[in-house]
């Protein structure tokens, strides 16, 4: 079996084309902008790609090929039932309801009447999204009727760029007063007040529909727990000071102590029932209840600090890994073997 990977940097084709050396797996790199990427797959049985919800390239075709591809015959990663929603919590509401997933309670309109109507009978505050972004991008408290009102007019009028400069900035400046980013970052952020970027240009602005979810108070963190062909591994996000979101804010613990066995088997359970080959939820808790905020394939690559993982049993492996190892034995129909010091002292057999 010879597997494409479409490399890019600070992504999971790093590891997965490691992987595939260190295990001697027939694999080649690909171009998937190529006008002729289809005709590159040929002698390929699997495509591996880790695209971006950000980049503007992306967005436009990624999942068309993949869902071609897999139309096709070809094995893909992700494929359909795994990325079909990612990055849009408009079809994430609509999913996790249908299959009754602990949600957070989601109100989405697409009539401005409509929204105007249920501003009038809610209870604030409320929590205010876009369908995109992620780390808290266009995430914002909605503390009383008057400022859902100003939300609503926008949302069915002008809308709102995908690059929100000034809160971008703040962010950036909030990181490095931590000392979690670079001062040569802040600049940038400072550059980006004067033009947008090519994502937000080419995206357009978001409109003609409004989001709101309910705001779960004394949330003083949100637990991540990601899943990988059956396998659990899971983060603690800390909120940021003086605010209520926890993605992004930097903040994080891994140890096991931190999780709950519910919140993972929950997962698990959710994660097969969706045929999602990678996922990661994101859950606040309500008198004890945990409800997902949130999902995504796309997840950030956190295992380096992770001291363990749950496998499909719930048996709990302490130890290093590489969950990208799991999406290529994906491909292969293959399990992993527990952690990644065994994973070196074995080569796969190809058939």
């Amino acid at each position: 079996m010879k597997i494409a990977i479409h490399p890019r940097i600070d992504s999971f084709s790093q590891r997965w084309i490691e992987y595939c050396k260190i295990n001697g797996i027939p694999y080649k790199k690909v171009n998937c902008y190529d006008s002729d990427i289809v005709q590159q797959l040929e002698d390929c049985d699997a495509l591996m790609w880790h695209f971006h919800q950000a980049n503007s390239k992306d967005v436009i075709f990624a999942k068309q090929l993949m869902y071609s591809l897999q139309t096709a015959g070809k094995k893909v990663f992700p494929d359909f039932h795994t990325c079909w929603h990612f990055d849009d919590k408009v079809g994430q509401k609509y999913l996790l309801e249908a299959v009754d997933a602990p949600l957070v309670p989601t109100y989405v309109f697409y009539e401005k009447e409509k929204a105007m109507k249920w501003v009038e009978e809610a209870t604030f505050p409320k929590v205010f999204k876009l369908r995109r972004g992620s780390g808290s991008d266009h995430v914002r408290l909605v503390k009383d009727r008057q400022q859902a009102r100003k939300i609503v007019r926008r949302a069915f009028g002008y809308g709102f760029s995908q690059y929100d400069a000034p809160s971008n900035l703040k962010e950036r400046l909030r990181l490095f007063r931590y000392g979690k980013t670079s001062l040569k970052n802040v600049i940038k952020g400072v550059i980006r007040l004067g033009y947008t970027t090519e994502f937000s240009k080419t995206i357009g602005p978001e409109k003609g529909y409004v989001y709101f979810q309910d705001f779960i108070a004394d949330n003083d963190h949100d637990t991540r727990i990601n899943v990988v062909d059956g396998k659990a591994f899971a983060v603690r996000r800390d909120v940021r000071f003086g605010d209520f979101r926890a993605s992004g804010s930097g903040f994080k613990h891994y140890e096991k102590k931190y999780f709950s066995d519910e919140v993972v088997k929950i997962s698990q359970d959710l994660a097969k029932k969706l045929n999602l080959q990678a996922v990661a939820f994101d859950y606040v808790q309500r008198n004890g209840d945990y409800l997902i905020a949130e999902l995504s394939y796309g997840f950030c690559d956190m295992t380096e600090d992770c001291t363990g993982y749950w496998d499909e049993d719930m048996n709990w492996i302490e130890g290093k890994f590489h969950e990208q190892d799991w999406m290529v034995d994906m491909m292969l129909n293959k399990k992993s073997e527990n952690n990644v010091e065994q994973n070196l002292n074995f080569q796969i057999d190809i058939l």
